[in-house]
């Protein structure tokens, strides 16, 4: 790839494959193509148990939960727009502008919120998806439309390079896709595969033992309400005196760091201790000294608790989200199973510590592949 001179003042992208040199032109996705759309499918066509697939705008790019008829399929994909292998579905109502692929599945997609672009040979669709992803729809910018009407579509200006110059940045970006989701696979695996972990390495309801346990440990484990063995710690909340180079991280609502603290005294016995976020229901292991920012986080410990095994016996016992409910309390009085033996905790607590640092090494890395490519849409665009 070629980087151009930001001194030429060309209609061109930033970043370039070598041998391309022509400017690119400006056009309108109407000048391109047009808006198509399948036939309308009223409630009373569907069923939850036909053959063919319907997707509604709350159903695209997941699973449907609607089906139509082979009969009347095979009928409107004769008669009617359908679009053909490769072409950019485009949601236009609820979350605008999301894309799927049509890939040649027997499916049908709800008129009018489901869209596409028919445009002749002058686009290349991979070109197009990616485009996509960074468009500014025309009249819609600062607007508090939440639809997207052809008109929409079609006055939306797009720059475009040769068709083999299309080819290639969509060829280059396909590649680097399927890159991420591969990475994004990977991820998903590792948080179920955790998710099974926490399950059978705790005991199940009425069983003293769990399922999946390491070698050498036998006994029983212990039965008890989280308020029996939770403390909390009380500390000061801090909302002002900020700032962006302090010496401590502040804990907000949620769990997250913020921005340092440079004043004060910070919680320093933190390394047997769990911080509970009671709205968004998520937990954090803080591994310096810290300030709590406000009251909606809990400092949390239990005696004869490690403190790797006391955050994974919170994550195999936290509450689901239930709005703003006051979860803290649901989970002072949820049941929980527990072995005294801190062997056992230290080998299950090490466990989890490692596979929470693997996701997090996959989640690192599927994150700076998302920022590159956003690096490069910017730099490969006009």
């Amino acid at each position: 790839m070629a980087k151009i001179d930001d001194s030429v003042k060309k209609k061109v992208p930033e970043l370039r494959f070598s041998g391309f040199t022509d400017d690119w032109e400006e056009r309108k996705l109407g000048e391109l193509g047009s808006v198509a759309m399948n036939r309308r499918i009223f409630k009373d066509q569907t069923s939850e148990n036909e053959e063919v697939p319907f997707f509604k705008i709350g159903t695209f790019g997941s699973k449907p939960d609607a089906f139509i008829s082979r009969e009347l399929f095979d009928e409107y994909k004769l008669k009617y727009p359908y679009p053909e292998i490769g072409d950019i579905l485009i949601s236009a109502s609820g979350s605008i502008g999301r894309t799927v692929v049509y890939q040649g599945e027997d499916e049908y997609f709800q008129d009018s919120n489901i869209v596409w672009l028919k445009h002749d040979d002058r686009l290349d669709n991979k070109f197009l998806k990616q485009f996509y992803s960074i468009v500014k729809w025309q009249g819609l910018e600062g607007s508090t439309i939440k639809r997207l009407y052809n008109k929409n579509i079609l006055d939306t200006d797009i720059s475009i390079p040769s068709t083999i110059e299309q080819q290639k940045i969509g060829s280059f970006f396909k590649q680097l896709d399927n890159t991420i989701a591969l990475h994004q696979r990977k991820l998903d695996l590792l948080k179920e595969q955790k998710k099974g972990y926490l399950q059978k390495m705790f005991p199940k309801n009425g069983e003293k033992v769990p399922e999946l346990r390491f070698a050498g440990f036998a006994d029983d484990w212990e039965e008890r309400k989280f308020k029996d063995i939770l403390k909390t710690h009380s500390f000061r909340s801090y909302l002002a005196g900020v700032s962006e180079n302090g010496e401590y991280e502040v804990i907000q609502q949620g769990n997250k760091p913020i921005v340092g603290y440079s004043d004060g005294e910070p919680f320093t016995d933190y390394k047997d201790v769990t911080l509970f976020g009671d709205h968004t229901v998520s937990l954090y292991k803080p591994k310096s000294p810290f300030f709590v920012a406000t009251d909606g986080v809990k400092i949390l410990s239990a005696d004869n608790f490690e403190g790797d095994y006391l955050y994974t016996t919170l994550e195999r016992y936290k509450p689901e989200p239930q709005g703003y409910k006051r979860h803290f309390t649901i989970l002072k009085n949820q049941d929980v199973w527990f072995t005294e033996n801190m062997e056992e905790q230290q080998k299950i607590g090490s466990f989890f510590k490692q596979l929470d640092e693997t996701i997090d090494l996959h989640q690192h890395k599927l994150d700076l592949l998302k920022e590159q490519k956003k690096g490069f849409l910017q730099k490969m665009f006009v």
